[in-house]
């Protein structure tokens, strides 16, 4: 994840993790709510009050973030173990008061200044036991001195600890997208991946490291995962599925200490996201031109798509083709391309060339494969590449001729990484729609 969002719901699990026990879905401010009216007293002065009940907002939210259980294959975000949770009660009773502060508050949280991940504020009663954290009934001593929540609750975790205010409300969705990441792969789940197995590789240094953190999962990153997959005893495929993406989720909190009130923290540049945006009139870009490329394919199949240029510029004739598209498949008619739509504009593509015949060349010359090219690639699209980069070699000097063998190696990722050059794109070493679209072109021309 990157943005903190705030989940209408947690799922809370009814005993330890490992014991079997009933999970119970309920909409978070109800479970903030229950949490603070068995953990303190609405008698307390209100400071004291409001302090608690941001820490465990952020507490919970810690859990949500990082989740903490759902990379470990549980189906629950939290439990009411006390030992290692919060103290929630289900259908406990819930004071008047400590409601309306909750339904005040309950999109507010701490932060570690220059960390984006909530405060893994822990706490305990200071009477009964104590802690690292922040002592429940101190901050009644803290609050009847005149301290305010801020300044009580920077007492117990630090001075750089800053309050986040309302945060956005969304549903509690779990990082993993469903497609599995392989060498071909590209986007923003790419990216997380390398970052996070890089950081990773520090604790455990047997796992190369990946030296182009872009978004497309290339040879390096396969090794990278397959290494993290032999350590800690997954199927060494090199492929990023459901369960190697939660370890690696697991092992990379636990090495940042994400859990821990001195942790490491997650800085805004380990979290950002670089290829999700929003694609709209008068955007541009090589996400607008791998748009229109697609758009552009599927309209020689698709007679109600109109024909559109392949510029790089979101122009009306781009926006009457999302409009087409977005109509066709009984979606809301925006003209605007968000990850979902291009997602389901990219399967739209694949969709079409695998139905296509063999050697089957449209007339806008060879399809796409619907996937990068990367290094340790074979085959005919790979010979293709080689074919149309050397014909790109007798404009450009600066791209080098290669041998057209069908082996994707260092001298054609060089190759085509002096072509990006040229176009003014992210020379990421692999061929991806609009790579292909300008070298099929080129070649075409020739």
């Amino acid at each position: 994840m990157a943005e903190v969002i705030i989940p209408q719901t947690i799922t809370v699990h009814l005993g330890r993790p490992n014991q079997p026990a009933e999970d119970v879905t309920v909409e978070f401010t109800d479970y903030i709510k229950n949490v603070a009216s068995n953990e303190i007293y609405p008698t307390w002065p209100e400071s004291a009050i409001r302090a608690n009940v941001t820490a465990q907002i952020s507490f919970a939210l810690n859990r949500i973030y990082t989740e903490y259980y759902r990379s470990r294959g549980y189906d629950f975000d939290i439990t009411d173990n006390t030992s290692i949770d919060q103290n929630y009660v289900h259908n406990g009773e819930v004071y008047d008061n400590i409601s309306q502060i909750v339904d005040e508050i309950f999109n507010n949280y701490l932060v570690r200044t220059g960390s984006v991940e909530p405060l893994y504020a822990q706490f305990c009663d200071g009477y009964r036991t104590s802690c690292r954290g922040l002592s429940q009934w101190g901050t009644v001593e803290l609050a009847n001195r005149g301290f305010s929540p801020l300044d009580i609750l920077r007492f117990y975790f630090g001075d750089d600890i800053t309050m986040v205010y309302n945060a956005p409300v969304g549903e509690n969705t779990q990082s993993y997208s469903g497609v599995a990441l392989r060498r071909g792969s590209f986007g923003d789940d790419v990216l997380t991946i390398k970052r996070e197995l890089n950081r990773i590789s520090q604790n455990y240094p047997a796992i190369p490291k990946i030296s182009r953190l872009t978004g497309v999962y290339d040879l390096e990153t396969e090794n990278a995962v397959k290494k993290f997959q032999e350590i800690f005893n997954l199927d060494a495929d090199g492929v990023v599925g459901k369960a190697t993406w939660y370890k690696i989720k697991q092992i990379f909190a636990s090495v940042k200490q994400l859990s821990e009130i001195t942790g490491e923290g997650l800085t805004l540049s380990e979290v950002e996201k670089r290829y999700t945006r929003r694609l709209q009139l008068g955007d541009s870009g090589v996400a607008v031109k791998a748009l229109q490329y697609y758009l552009a394919f599927l309209g020689y199949f698709y007679s109600d798509l109109p024909p559109i240029p392949i510029t790089g510029y979101f122009g009306t004739l781009t926006r009457d083709a999302v409009f087409t598209f977005q109509n066709t498949r009984g979606l809301p008619i925006t003209g605007v391309v968000d990850a979902n739509l291009f997602t389901l504009i990219e399967q739209a593509y694949r969709s079409a060339i695998s139905d296509l015949p063999e050697n089957y060349q449209s007339a806008i010359g060879e399809p796409y494969p619907g996937r990068f090219i990367v290094e340790g690639d074979r085959g005919e699209n790979v010979r293709l590449i080689q074919r149309y980069i050397n014909a790109a070699a007798k404009i450009y000097p600066t791209v080098p001729t290669i041998s057209v063998d069908g082996i994707y190696g260092p001298r054609t990722k060089n190759a085509v990484t002096a072509f990006q050059r040229i176009l003014g794109i992210e020379e990421n070493g692999a061929v991806g729609p609009v790579e292909w679209s300008e070298l099929v072109q080129i070649g075409n021309n020739l």
